[in-house]
Order: C-alpha cells, then sequence, then structure tokens
C-alpha cells in the first residue's frame, strides 16, 4: 500500500503568499506567475487530500498512486527553490555594518546579487509552471478528482468511548495464561529439583501480547527472588547495551552509571557472571517477598536467586550469547524468553509455553472495552455480525483487536457506521488462523493507518528512523517533526503543543504506546509496536519517505532522496554512499562510527534537520562548516570535541532548534542573537547569555541550562522573551537594585509555565499582590537559592494554575503560610526553612484558616520543626515528608507532638531525623514513640517510613549530593540542570545547590 500524503504543501503555500509581498521586489510578470501557482496547487493538495482519504475499500489505482508521487516531488522541488530564494534575500536585506566608502561598496554589490536572484527566481518560477502543467494535464486523463471523498464521521453517539483517554485493558484472558505460567516457575520448599534453573519460552505471532504476559508473571513474582531483570532483544540486538541494562537492573547502586562504560561484550559477560557467583545472600523460601534490599541481606548464604525475563528473541545466536552470563546455580533461579519463533525457543532447551490466540469469548470482551468502556456492553443488533466478522478476521490478536476497535471507535456518524464497519472488513484481507505471515498483520494495521488524518500520516512514518524497542523522547520527536514541516500552526497553539496533541492522538489511536508518563499527565516517551513499525517501514520504503542505510536490505535507492539516515554495518553500502546525490536532502541523521564517512556539508544545500547528536568526533572546523547550511531548522550536535560556538551561527536565520550536547562553554557568542526564530535552546548547565539576548523573540524553550544573571539590566532582555515556557536563572548577587526589575521581568513573561530560581536571591518585592499581565498559566515554581528568601511574596496566590512550589526561607511565618494556603492549585509544596524563629515559644499552628484546598504531598524541612497540625487542617493530604532535628525540636519545645493525628486524609508518612553528637538514643525513641502514638490516633492509619541522618560533614554532602538529584524529578523536568553528562566534562555546580536542602520524591 502507498503512503498518499501532501508533500510540501502544507508549507508551500503560505510560501508562496508570502512571496507576492512587495519587500520582495519581484517583477509584476513573476509575481502573476506565482500567483497562478498558488491558484494550480491549492487545487493540486485539494486532489492529494481527496485521494489519501479514499474510502478504505476503494483503494487508489496505481496510475492515480503515481500522480500523486509526481505532484509530491513537484512541491518539494519549488518549496527548495523558494527557500533558496528567500534565504538568500534576507541574508541580503541585513544592514551593512560599515558606514565608509567599504560599506557603500557592499551596499552596491547587493543589489547586484540580490538583481541576479531575482533574476533566478523568475527562471525557476517558469520551469516549474511548465512542470504543473504537464501534471495537470494527467491528473484530467487520470480523472483524480472523480476519487470518491471520505464522509464525515461514521459512528452513532452511543458508540463514542467514554474513556476514549484511558489504556485498554490489555490483560484481557490473561489471568489463567499467567497462573499456567507460574506453576511452570514456582520453586516448591523442599524439592531439589525446583532449586535447578528453569527457562520458560513463550512463542507466539507478533501482538499476541508475549510482552505483556511475560512482565504479568515478572511482577506477580520478582518479590520472591533476590533480583531480577527484564531486558529485550529485538530483531538486531545491541548486544552491549543488553548487558548493561541487565547489570543496572541487577545492581543499580554499583552500575548506576555504567551506560558512561566502555566495556567489550566479553567483559560485561564476565562481569554478570561474577556479580550472579560471587553476591551471598540468605535462603529466601516460596512465597516469601524480601523485606530488605537485596544488597543488604546477610551474606554467607547462597548464590543470588534471580529471576530475568529475555525478551522478543529472534535468532538461535542471540539466545547464546546472553546465556553465557547467566550462570546455572541450584538455586531456583528462573528465566522467562519470548519469541516468535518455535526452533528458537526449542534449540534453547526451554519449556515451550505456546501462547494461543484469545478465545472468541475474550477477543469480543476486548473488543467491546475499547470500543464501549466495558466488555460486558455489547455493539448494537445491527452492528453484530459485521462485528462478529471483524473480530473472526483479526484471529485473536490482540494488537489487531486494539488496532481496529480503537479506530472504529473515533467515527461520530449515524447513518454510516453499518456501511464504513462492512468497509473495514472489507479490507482487513485474509485471517489470521494458522498463519504467521506479516502481511496478514500489515494489511490490519494499514486500515488505521489510512483513517489517520492527513497531517498524521508523516508523522507515523517518521517513526521508521528508529531501532526496533526504542524508546523515543517525545520532546525531541516533536521537535523535529517542527524542522521538518510536519507540525502546522494552528490558532491558540504553538507549534510544539500542535505537535502533543499530535502525539496524543497517535497514542489513543494505538498506532503508538506511551512509555513514561509525567506527573501532568503529559507522555514523556512512547514506543513503536514491532508490527506498526513494520508497517511503517513498508510504506516508508514504498513510497521512498525515508531512505536508511543501516545494515538491512536495501531496496534500490530513489531518484531524490529527501531524508536519509546512515548507521552502515556492510561495505556495500559504503559504496552505495559514495554514488549518492544528496541535493535534495532535507533530512539527515548520522550514528557515531559514520560521521567520517559523509562528505562535505556543501553536498547537502538545503538541509533541514540536522542530527549528529552522537558523533563525539564534530570538531570547531565541522561546526563552523555547518554554520553556512542556511536552511537548517533543528540543529542536534555532540559537543564534546568542540572548544566554542563559531560566531558564524548568525548564519542560521531560520533555526528553529539548537541541541548542543556534552559541551562547556561559558558564554554564548554574541552573533547568536540574530537567531530570530529560534523556539529551543538546548545547551549546557550554566551558561551566560550575550548582551542583547532579549532580540531572541521566539524562544520558548531553554532546556537542560541556567542562565546566569549578572546584573538588573539582563533581567530587561531576559523580560522581552515573551513567548518563553520553561526558565531557570541563577543570580550571582542580589541585593535591593533587582527587586523590581525582575518583578517587572516576570510580569511580562505570559506565557511562562514553569520558573526555577537558584543562586544569591534574599528578598523580592512581597508587597505587589499580582503581576501584571503576569505569566497567567505558570504551573510550577522551584527557588532553591542559596540563604532562603525572607517571606513568600504574595503575587503567587495569584496564579490559578500553580500546582507545585518548592521553597526555601529564612524562616516561616504566619504570613507565609496564608500566601502559600491560598493558591488555589497548589498539589505539591515542599518548604526548607533555613533558620530557627527565635522569639517563638509555641508552634505555629496550621489549621482551617489556611486553606490548602487542593494540597495532597507536603515536604517540609525544619531544624526545630516548628509546625502542628490542628483539627481540620490540609484536608486533602495523602503524603506528608518531615524532616527535622531531635535535638533542636525537644530543646526548644519539649516533644515531637506534630498534631499527626488531625490529617484526615493522610496515607503515607515518611521521617527524617536528624541527630547529632549529643543526641541519645533515648531521646531517639521517645520522639519515635510519639510519632507512632499520633500515626495510631489518625483514623486512616496512614503508613511510616523513618530514617536516621547523623550530623556529619560527610553526611551533609551525601544529603546534599542525593537532594539535588531529587530535586529535579520532583520539579518534573521544569528547568534544573541536565544530569546526563559525561562525568569528565561536567561543570561545577555551585555549592548552594548541595546544602540545607531535604529529598524531595517519596518512594516506596
Amino acid at each position: 500500500m502507498a503512503e498518499i500524503v501532501v508533500g510540501a504543501m502544507g508549507s508551500l503555500l503560505p510560501k508562496l503568499a508570502n512571496l507576492i509581498k512587495e519587500e520582495y521586489n519581484l517583477q509584476k510578470k513573476v509575481r502573476g506567475e506565482i500567483m497562478f501557482l498558488e491558484t494550480e496547487l491549492k487545487s493540486m493538495e485539494a486532489a492529494l487530500i481527496k485521494v489519501s482519504e479514499a474510502p478504505i475499500d476503494q483503494p487508489p489505482d496505481i496510475q492515480v498512486k503515481l500522480w500523486t508521487r509526481e505532484v509530491r516531488e513537484l512541491s518539494y522541488d519549488l518549496e527548495d527553490r523558494i527557500d533558496k530564494f528567500m534565504v538568500r534575500i534576507d541574508i541580503g536585506m541585513q544592514p551593512s555594518k560599515h558606514h565608509s566608502f567599504k560599506g557603500f561598496i557592499d551596499r552596491s554589490l547587493s543589489l547586484l546579487t540580490k538583481g541576479k536572484i531575482r533574476h533566478n527566481i523568475g527562471i525557476d518560477i517558469k520551469d516549474i509552471r511548465s512542470r504543473i502543467k504537464d501534471v495537470s494535464e494527467r491528473r484530467d486523463r487520470y480523472k483524480v478528482d472523480q476519487v470518491p471523498s471520505k464522509p464525515v464521521g461514521r459512528t452513532i453517539d452511543n458508540l463514542r468511548l467514554s474513556a476514549l483517554y484511558k489504556k485498554a485493558t490489555e490483560l484481557v484472558g490473561t489471568e489463567e495464561k499467567s497462573n499456567d505460567l507460574i506453576k511452570r516457575l514456582v520453586l516448591v520448599e523442599g524439592d531439589e529439583a525446583s532449586k535447578q534453573q528453569v527457562v520458560v519460552s513463550i512463542v507466539g505471532f507478533g501482538g499476541l501480547g508475549k510482552t505483556t504476559l511475560a512482565n504479568l508473571v515478572y511482577e506477580k513474582l520478582k518479590g520472591q527472588f533476590h533480583c531480577g531483570a527484564f531486558v529485550s532483544v529485538s530483531h538486531n540486538p545491541n548486544m552491549d547495551m543488553i548487558f548493561k541494562n541487565m547489570l543496572h537492573q541487577l545492581d543499580g547502586e554499583n552500575y548506576k552509571y555504567i551506560n558512561q562504560e566502555t566495556w567489550s561484550e566479553e567483559q560485561l559477560i564476565s562481569k554478570l557472571r561474577k556479580f550472579l557467583e560471587h553476591k551471598r545472600y540468605g535462603f529466601i523460601g516460596a512465597g516469601h517477598a524480601m523485606t530488605r534490599p537485596y544488597n543488604s541481606v546477610s551474606r554467607g548464604g547462597s548464590n543470588p536467586r534471580y529471576l530475568i525475563v529475555v525478551d522478543d528473541i529472534w535468532n538461535n545466536s542471540a539466545w547464546e550469547t546472553i546465556q553465557c552470563a547467566l550462570i546455572q546455580n541450584e538455586c531456583g533461579s528462573r528465566i522467562i524468553t519470548t519469541t516468535r519463533n518455535l526452533d528458537v525457543a526449542k534449540q534453547s532447551g526451554a519449556d515451550v509455553y505456546q501462547l494461543d490466540p484469545l478465545s472468541s469469548t475474550d477477543s469480543t470482551k476486548l473488543f467491546n472495552q475499547r470500543i464501549f468502556g466495558s466488555e460486558d456492553k455489547c455493539p448494537p443488533d445491527n452492528l453484530v455480525e459485521v462485528c462478529r466478522k471483524i473480530l473472526r478476521k483479526c484471529g485473536g490478536v490482540p494488537l489487531a483487536i486494539i488496532t481496529i476497535a480503537s479506530m472504529l471507535s473515533n467515527k461520530n456518524e449515524k447513518e454510516n457506521t453499518q456501511n464504513y464497519w462492512s468497509r473495514v472488513y472489507q479490507s482487513m484481507g485474509s485471517g489470521l488462523d494458522g498463519s504467521t505471515n506479516v502481511k496478514d498483520m500489515r494489511r490490519i494495521l494499514s486500515v488505521s493507518y489510512y483513517d489517520l488524518p492527513s497531517r498524521l500520516k508523516s508523522c507515523l512514518l517518521y517513526l521508521s528512523l528508529f531501532p526496533e524497542d526504542y524508546e523515543i523522547e517525545i520532546e525531541d520527536l516533536i521537535w523535529k517533526w517542527i524542522g521538518e514541516g510536519f507540525v502546522h500552526e494552528e490558532q491558540g497553539r504553538t507549534l510544539y503543543e500542535v505537535g502533543e496533541a499530535y502525539i496524543e492522538e497517535l497514542v489513543n489511536r494505538s498506532m503508538i504506546q506511551a512509555g513514561i508518563v509525567g506527573g501532568n499527565g503529559r507522555t514523556i516517551t512512547c514506543r513503536v509496536h514491532d508490527m506498526v513499525l513494520d508497517l511503517t517501514n513498508f510504506l516508508s520504503n514504498e513510497e521512498h519517505f525515508l531512505t536508511k542505510l543501516d545494515g538491512q536490505k536495501q531496496i534500490s535507492l530513489p531518484n531524490k532522496i529527501r531524508r536519509l539516515s546512515l548507521k552502515i554495518n556492510q561495505e556495500e553500502e559504503v559504496k552505495q554512499l559514495g554514488t549518492m546525490d544528496f541535493s535534495h536532502v532535507r533530512s539527515l541523521t548520522v550514528s557515531s562510527k559514520d560521521f567520517l564517512l559523509i562528505p562535505n556539508f556543501s553536498t547537502f544545500p538545503v538541509l533541514r534537520v540536522l542530527d549528529l547528536r552522537n558523533c563525539p568526533a564534530v570538531k570547531d572546523h565541522d561546526f563552523k562548516e555547518i554554520c553556512n547550511m542556511f536552511h537548517l531548522r533543528y540543529l542536534g550536535i555532540d559537543g564534546f570535541s568542540i572548544t566554542e560556538i563559531p560566531k558564524e551561527i548568525q548564519n542560521l536565520q531560520v533555526l528553529q532548534v539548537l541541541h548542543i550536547k556534552y559541551m562547556q562553554i561559558e558564554k554564548m557568542p554574541s552573533t547568536i542573537i540574530h537567531l530570530q526564530q529560534l523556539q529551543l535552546l538546548r545547551v549546557s548547565d550554566y551558561i551566560r547569555l550575550p548582551d542583547g539576548f532579549g532580540k531572541l523573540k521566539s524562544l520558548q524553550e531553554v532546556k537542560g541550562t541556567t542562565i546566569i544573571i549578572e546584573s538588573p539590566s539582563m533581567l530587561h532582555d531576559l523580560g522581552s522573551l515573551t513567548e518563553l515556557r520553561t526558565l531557570a536563572i541563577y543570580f550571582r548577587d542580589w541585593d535591593e537594585s533587582y527587586e523590581k526589575p525582575f518583578i517587572q521581568c516576570l510580569s511580562n513573561l505570559v506565557n511562562l509555565k514553569s520558573m526555577r530560581i537558584e543562586g544569591q536571591m534574599s528578598s523580592l518585592y512581597s508587597e505587589c499582590d499580582n503581576l501584571y499581565p503576569g505569566p497567567q498559566e505558570l504551573c510550577s515554581i522551584d527557588m532553591d537559592v542559596d540563604h532562603g528568601i525572607n517571606a513568600v511574596p504574595r503575587w503567587m496566590s495569584s496564579f490559578c494554575f500553580l500546582s507545585s512550589v518548592n521553597i526555601e526561607l529564612l524562616t516561616l511565618g504566619e504570613q507565609d503560610l496564608q500566601v502559600l494556603g491560598s493558591i488555589p492549585s497548589l498539589s505539591d509544596l515542599r518548604i526548607i526553612v533555613k533558620e530557627l524563629t527565635q522569639d517563638r515559644d509555641a508552634r505555629l499552628v496550621i489549621g482551617k484558616c489556611y486553606s490548602f484546598q487542593c494540597l495532597t504531598r507536603l515536604i517540609i524541612s525544619y531544624g526545630s520543626m516548628e509546625v502542628v497540625f490542628a483539627p481540620g487542617a490540609m484536608q486533602h493530604l495523602k503524603e506528608l515528608y518531615l524532616r527535622f532535628s531531635v535535638q533542636d525540636t525537644v530543646h526548644k519545645f519539649g516533644d515531637a507532638n506534630f498534631g499527626l493525628e488531625n490529617l484526615s486524609s493522610l496515607e503515607r508518612v515518611t521521617f527524617k531525623i536528624k541527630v547529632d553528637g549529643s543526641t541519645t538514643p533515648k531521646e531517639v525513641e521517645t520522639v519515635k514513640d510519639e510519632i507512632q502514638k499520633a500515626m495510631d490516633m489518625n483514623p486512616r492509619k496512614p503508613t511510616s517510613t523513618s530514617t536516621i541522618e547523623h550530623d556529619t560533614v560527610e553526611g551533609r554532602i551525601r544529603l546534599g549530593l542525593y537532594v539535588n538529584k531529587a530535586a529535579l524529578i520532583f520539579s518534573d523536568g521544569f528547568g534544573g540542570p541536565n544530569t546526563n553528562r559525561r562525568s569528565q566534562r561536567t561543570q561545577p555546580v555551585p555549592p548552594s545547590r548541595f546544602m540545607g536542602a531535604a529529598p524531595l520524591l517519596l518512594r516506596d
């Protein structure tokens, strides 16, 4: 099946309209030609959309497909020529810096050059017009416009999925299967045979749910083992990464930074064997979960009893290599594998568990759950028969059922529902009974692909860029989509927000799977199921959407390569690379070892997206050469071997994304302020921006870096960045001269959603009740300052969407609680109090007078814990973390009565009790007893965890390091330093980052 999308039409048509403007000073005749092109291309775009939305059971014939491909190529060529013209003219429009005779010469040459450029665009337009005329004639000849259009909406209202945004119940029919597997794996106490290593292999067709079942069993059993790991192998396994992942899961403490190691495969196998041979543990009987971390269990017992899942094995050689690392002991260790190949399972010597498709009953339950929100609901009478036929063709494959059901659930027009479902059934091809032919699954999945809106088809096909089982970072994926021109503007939304909506729709349609989901409900990572990836690769190859040199069987190269990915594994591919024409390449992604194979960057004249983030061999001269690639929208680069950002960066006038990994620089070049279209800047931890950085008017995100503020005047520049969504700043100094400029700056940042402040801030303009206009959608504030501010600013309570606050105060008073308690959406609050309140004889009472109407999690670090909760306080609080000093608390107030019995919704409490050399064990026990008594009195009977912190220099440093890391987790990524750095190049973090803070994340 062919990929039918509109090519570059979405971005081309606005450019044609812009080209007619007077500022480009084109000849009247040329402007008339452009108006003709615009009209003709709009008509072609409509035809393309019409073809792409053809009824599922009436796909376009080969002649129409060829016509659509020609139109797409034509749109790309025209956009490339227009981009060349606009970039060269825009650069030429920059005023000369010289006002002398040399300046006169420069301006004169510029006029001559621009005249030549305008002449050339006239020739290009004439050539394109001729091509369009030929294409239009073929359009009439093949009657493209007679392709039936797609009706709008096809499902009755009561068939809409009531829980569309919830995960489908993929565990239908797995309970019996998981119990059967557990019986094969369980260790029977006293049975010597069951202490032998057991391998069970789940075998079945792709999409049957092998991974889901293996994970379900793993989660049920892992508590009965000393250690465990779940790793995926995939079709082209990276054995080094598999072994590193396994080691990290088995012993996360000692192998925390294992990805930075350069160990060979043999060394990694040796490490795994030594770990499994030499770690000693006490015996855990069957059915008994561990109550302590496995590395703290008493030594001297047996070797570790491990549970390891090796998912998605495609061939014997991969399994044999992994098996070398898994020692056979007599401790009852268990291994679960999954594979599509029965021969692989048999040759591994495993107990084979043949996973059958879902039964007819379970298939119906899963289908109904996805369509109607409940497995007990049934389709209307007029849909029962076609539903039965669809399920029969799905063959009990959960992936097929979920995919088709998701697509059917999106239709909403009553009169067409039955006809639409019938067309879906007719387009699904042959059934899957007894067949493992991937083409059958491809036919099923392609139904949902063709049902996607045209704007999503290119976005989905772009995922063919990633390998199997790859965890895709959503943020980077969206910015790449933007660079490619796939994301179209929508009123009231940024391009990135539109891209997020694309992701959400693809997840809801089950075309991609959500991975990590943030606390705000946003998808952070995603994965593509093997069968969906197979489909995208197939379509991408067929339509020459993306050309990959990655060691796979390569189809013939297209005449014009638009997108190129290099991960060369064969000598033949090196030869192919030498024969390629790169003049039409718009996107280039290069792996580490292939960077030295690519030719001069000047051979990529229209490149828009360049991803070299995995190429540490990029040098300063390479970066300088890249700065002559005038069409770049997205630039990702590994800065490991780069010492400075070249001043020529100003040449990248249309750059939207600048992402430089690992590069440690003190200051950005002054010329960066000319990047007027830059939306995302992602660089090193702490950086100085040049004077005039307020000219970066389009900047929305500053990620992975903290901007150093060294004067009040810099706040004026900062306040000019009115499109900013995220911000992290560090104040070198602070006095009263900073206060009003800071308030004015914050008032101007109307789109800000998250803010982190570090450094020397000590006071704020607290008398200001609100900021005008101010960041009314601000969601999180993190004020991790060195010595604490003197009061909570009153303007905080004016932010209706503020849900997360992390603040360090000099002291805590009633006014502070009043402000914090009146923030309407506050759900997460972390307070660190630096000093004791000298004149306070009684604890500060937190009662009903402080609303805290949405607060569910509270973290307080307070030396003497000067607060007590009164009846009715914080009625929605579920999680509480308290860190305090026994000596300070008991000395000041005589007890540890914090009123925990009055927190009516409390579910979990964590205490960190600080002791010093003068604290006696009896005092500690007394405090713990008081706390436990209050917990027993609480009607919710919350669970509690307590730890002792010894007040030593070493302890404070260790605590500070832990807190610094936890703070980034608590802040949900809203601005702190990027911790994913190569250790040998990490810039020192200011000392204030490590002192006087408390852990931020509660974990079981």
